[in-house]
């Protein structure tokens, strides 16, 4: 299930639409009400919506898919690079490129470029055989490749999954998506269609507080998947041995230890409350009977 409050998100501005004048009648059934002129989302509708898709992208990935994270908007661009590139999955920050799925081989060709163009030491003149201005421009394309597809260098397959910040930005990535039966998890404001895609997150898509926790949230998921596939690998090959963990799994499993100990402490304390109840409860009862004892010996005082 997925780690998220309610705080949390209305701390990041989540519950926030676009003006009444820009909306979508389609997503009438997740808006709650409209004040000074903005639909507020309804929150509610949204965390229940984030746990089937949460479950979706860890079920993908623990089945050996892949999730490739969109996001070309300058709000969305850092947190999109920086979730993907924690669980090691593809991303799209800049520009998507036509074809980018529908036509993979011919990108393919164009990563295939890029890694070569790696290799090359565009500071020495002599040994590569080319002019300043040959390595010059080569250099530039480079740059430019590495800016399209520097986030997808390592998928060597259409994904199984994609994680969407804004459909209306990102048309043509949905699209593309579709004609793939690619299904897709996407965040969408009040002036977007929800039924464009399969697992609709109605929230806010603009505020960049809101993009990072609901990216890093489904990079979680993802972190999650990769897990328990590691763990059916293990199990599958019998191999005992411990291996390092990544950076991802090591902050899995602090926030999950971290969780347990806050639920140890409740339950501690607790218990420590209903003790020291039971030990007031015995002290009150010993106090009683002591007292109807000097009460009986009193008595019998003055009967003699």
């Amino acid at each position: 299930m997925a780690q998220i409050t309610m705080s949390e998100m209305l701390k990041a501005g989540l519950q926030f639409g676009h003006q009444t004048r820009r909306w979508n009648p389609k997503m009438k059934q997740y808006i709650l009400t409209e004040r000074n002129g903005i639909y507020i989302i309804n929150l509610f509708k949204t965390l229940d919506l984030i746990d089937v898709a949460y479950d979706f992208i860890k079920t993908t990935v623990a089945h050996n898919g892949t999730v490739l994270f969109v996001g070309t908007k300058k709000q969305a661009q850092e947190a999109i690079k920086n979730a993907a590139t924690r669980v090691n999955m593809p991303y799209v920050s800049e520009r998507w490129l036509g074809g980018m799925l529908t036509n993979f081989q011919t990108v393919s060709k164009r990563v295939t470029r890029l890694k070569e163009l790696e290799t090359m030491d565009f500071n020495d003149v002599h040994g590569s055989g080319l002019t300043k201005k040959e390595l010059l421009l080569l250099k530039r394309e480079k740059d430019k490749l590495e800016r399209q597809l520097g986030g997808i260098r390592n998928m060597n397959r259409t994904p199984s999954a994609m994680f969407v910040v804004d459909i209306n930005k990102e048309a043509l990535a949905v699209e593309e998506a579709h004609k793939l039966g690619i299904p897709v998890v996407a965040i969408v404001d009040t002036n977007t269609d929800p039924e464009a895609v399969e697992y609709p997150i109605p929230a806010n898509d603009d505020a960049i507080r809101g993009i990072e926790l609901l990216t890093n949230l489904f990079a979680d998921a993802v972190a999650e998947g990769l897990l328990e596939r590691s763990g059916n690998a293990a199990k599958a090959e019998g191999n005992d041995s411990e291996q390092p963990m990544a950076a991802w799994e090591k902050e899995l499993l602090a926030k999950d230890e971290k969780n347990t100990l806050r639920e140890n402490a409740v339950v501690t304390e607790n218990a420590v409350k209903k003790a020291d109840e039971e030990a007031g409860a015995s002290s009150e009862a010993a106090r009683a009977d002591a007292q109807n004892q000097e009460s009986v010996a009193k008595a019998e005082e003055e009967a003699k």
